[in-house]
């Protein structure tokens, strides 16, 4: 209702600095959740942390099954129209959990070999689907990196929308390093994200680190803050500005960038045409033009949820 939209607006003007602090969780994770922590900025944005900081956010086995029910309950949630993620403590990610995870990798079961590999493929497949549920959620997803983004991370991060990191922040893909070729999506995904194959392809065969100021000028981040404060403040505002337009328009933008990205022009052109034919009937579309004609912002408006 209005009552509930101007509270809304407001608390998007909030000076974000403010609310940024405030979204540093100081308690632990969030039950169910041992390795995350979820909290609601403002009423259209879930910031999800990653909250193992005494571990350096290290992925260990519970945080491969927690991504996948908290981003399949977000996808679901017509509340939220927007999600930040950050990593609490030191830094954002140090990746894979090595002790946690080598026991399983290591000590696979089977009879023979086909079906030791056959158990091995379905552990890779669930791995995958921990990252491919951030691509699969039609709310845009912010990425807040700061520190080191290491291994996993980068599987993680090329699998959300919009990357922002700290001016201290530095990427690396690292599992040559531990003697695998990465499998949970940087090499499908990372050569998408950046332009430059030759680029992509020095990262992933000498695990170099790649500092912020190379991450921005390859398109792998768009923005660098000073400091992870004026980072998350940066990040909310953008949160902000894209909870504030209709999520017709803004889960279906998302939608048609992936498909466009994984098919020909022509396929994509015919998927959106498919697309909007449904969806440009929607009251959305009056209210944004309204606010133009106003020439208001569209955030004036209050979209029903989706």
């Amino acid at each position: 209702g209005q009552q509930q939209h101007s509270d809304r607006h407001k608390g998007l003007q909030l000076p974000s600095q403010t609310v940024a602090r405030a979204m540093s969780s100081l308690g632990g994770a969030t039950p169910p959740y041992t390795t995350l922590a979820i909290s609601r900025p403002t009423e259209s944005i879930t910031h999800v942390e990653l909250h193992r900081p005494e571990k350096r956010n290290a992925m260990n086995s519970a945080f491969w099954s927690e991504m996948v029910t908290c981003f399949n309950e977000l996808s679901e949630d017509a509340q939220c129209r927007v999600v930040v993620v950050s990593g609490a403590g030191k830094l954002f990610t140090a990746g894979i959990d090595l002790m946690d995870m080598m026991n399983s990798v290591l000590q696979p079961e089977g009879d023979d070999t086909a079906r030791i590999s056959w158990g091995i493929k379905k552990k890779i497949k669930k791995l995958q689907e921990t990252f491919s549920v951030i691509e699969k959620c039609p709310k845009p997803v912010v990425v807040a990196i700061h520190g080191a983004c290491v291994g996993a991370g980068v599987d993680m991060i090329t699998a959300c929308d919009i990357r922002l990191c700290t001016q201290d922040a530095w990427f690396q893909v690292k599992e040559v390093d531990i003697g695998l070729a990465a499998d949970v999506g940087t090499l499908q995904r990372l050569p998408k994200v950046i332009g430059s194959q030759s680029l992509v392809n020095e990262l992933a065969l000498t695990a170099r680190k790649m500092y912020a100021d190379e991450a921005k000028s390859s398109g792998l981040v768009s923005r660098v803050f000073a400091d992870k404060e004026a980072m998350m403040a940066g990040a909310l505002e953008i949160a902000g500005e894209i909870a504030g337009r209709s999520p017709v328009a803004v889960q279906g933008t998302k939608i048609n960038l992936i498909y466009a990205r994984n098919h020909s022009v022509a396929d994509g052109l015919d998927y959106i045409a498919t697309w909007n034919m449904s969806m440009l009937q929607t009251e959305d579309l009056m209210k944004s033009a309204q606010a133009a004609l106003e020439k208001k912002s569209p955030k004036t408006k209050t979209y029903s949820k989706l």
